[in-house]
């Protein structure tokens, strides 16, 4: 190639000077054209080693069965490799060109050398985008934050290459540029503080499996409720639930909290915990016409029957006074409410029975008596669990009043304008 070169590039010097246009005119005349020509040359080799290289690639890619080639491409990775010929052959040309100005090839050297890292930076930086993108089609790394790894190994490759064009620059050795970076060290930590907090995140959610892509994630301080989409070395999308997009900073993951409903819908249902009020001025004792009436509800019929026997027998053998309710052993309508709820948990059909399936009391407010139903859903796509919890509640709400109980509600007075 330097024998080409030599034929390309040396006759325009030796042409001007035959003309007799004087040698430092005939030098700088010929520079010109030389650049020109040789900018000419080297688009063309450009251009017909990237239709090559693009071309064989696609051919390649198209009978190949894995899909990493083809990701390859849409990169850009052959196109970045095409630069290397026409580099070469300017890397020949150029000391030929500047054969008469001696001075300018230092300048030459360094400006080559610094294409040429950031050449390798891009063809290295779409090989790991077409990686990225090839690990996400697979389902055991499709969840792990890829992006992260890639943007810190990039950072790392940047670093040493730009060290390398700022040695290469000012001709700097290389401790001399480590003193000089650790003097500013300070100003350094300030200007990457993010990048470095979001690294630090950034392995600690991977190593703890806090978060994966996917999961849905809720995190009120930045009003994010959605699934997570990506995950960055500085930031965590996620797309919430009205199709709208929140950022949050990588760091926080592990520095505030958030709920994540993985474990959830990895389990065997979705949880149901919700309390209604009951006021507590209408729990009271039942009579035993009462009870007769109630008895007519099948759920509790038999739950009845057997409770009132085993209360009756206590109170016989123990001499009870039933002139009061209050003697002895009695059945609450409250409790009677609350064994009817639960076994109408147990025979409602969308719920777990495997699962805890529980109706239970909490400590009174000033309210009223809260009644808590705590059991879980089978089904946990979001629309068909509201839709399950919303059932039981209205079935519940509509029962209260045939055990004689009564909801809390909050009374405002309202005042008619005048």
């Amino acid at each position: 190639m330097h024998k080409i070169a030599e034929d390309v590039f040396g006759w325009t010097y030796n042409f001007l000077k035959s003309c007799d246009v004087g040698e430092m005119f005939a030098s700088y005349l010929s520079l010109v054209i030389n650049i020109l020509l040789m900018g000419t040359i080297a688009y063309i080799i450009y251009v017909v080693f990237r239709f090559i290289l693009v071309t064989v690639m696609a051919i390649v890619a198209k009978k190949t069965k894995t899909k990493f080639d083809d990701l390859l491409i849409s990169n850009k990775t052959a196109k970045y490799i095409a630069h290397l010929i026409p580099l070469l052959f300017i890397y020949k040309a150029v000391p030929i060109i500047l054969q008469h100005f001696i001075y300018w090839r230092p300048i030459f050297g360094k400006v080559v050398g610094i294409y040429i890292v950031l050449l390798v930076l891009w063809i290295t930086r779409s090989v790991f985008n077409a990686l990225r993108d090839y690990l996400k089609q697979i389902p055991r790394y499709s969840d792990k934050p890829i992006d992260s790894y890639i943007q810190v190994i990039m950072i790392v490759l940047w670093s040493f290459g730009i060290t390398y064009i700022v040695m290469s620059l000012f001709s700097v050795n290389f401790n001399t540029l480590l003193g000089t970076f650790g003097a500013i060290s300070a100003i350094i930590l300030l200007i990457f503080r993010d990048t470095l907090l979001g690294f630090v995140a950034s392995i600690q959610v991977s190593v703890n499996d806090m978060v994966r892509i996917g999961d849905w994630i809720t995190m009120d301080k930045f009003g994010a409720d959605g699934d997570v989409i990506e995950i960055n070395l500085a930031t965590v999308k996620v797309r919430n639930f009205d199709n709208t997009t929140t950022t949050i900073p990588t760091y926080s993951l592990i520095s505030d909290s958030f709920r994540n409903w993985r474990g959830m819908l990895g389990s065997d249902g979705r949880r149901i915990k919700r309390f209604i009020l009951i006021k507590a001025e209408s729990i009271r004792f039942l009579k035993e016409e009462e009870l007769q009436e109630l008895k007519k509800i099948q759920l509790v019929s038999d739950y009845i029957d057997l409770r009132q026997n085993d209360i009756n027998k206590y109170n016989k053998s123990h001499n009870i006074d039933k002139s009061l309710l209050i003697n002895g052993r009695n059945m609450t309508n409250f409790g009677l409410f609350r064994k009817y709820i639960t076994q109408y948990l147990y025979h409602y059909p969308g719920l777990n029975r495997d699962m805890i399936m529980l109706c239970r009391q909490l400590q009174p407010t000033p309210q009223g008596i809260p009644l808590e139903i705590y059991t879980f859903s089978k089904d946990k796509r979001f629309e068909n669990y509201e839709y399950i919890m919303s059932d039981i509640f209205d079935h519940i709400f509509a029962s209260v009043p045939y055990f004689d109980l009564a909801l809390y509600e909050m009374v405002t007075d309202i005042h008619p304008s005048t």
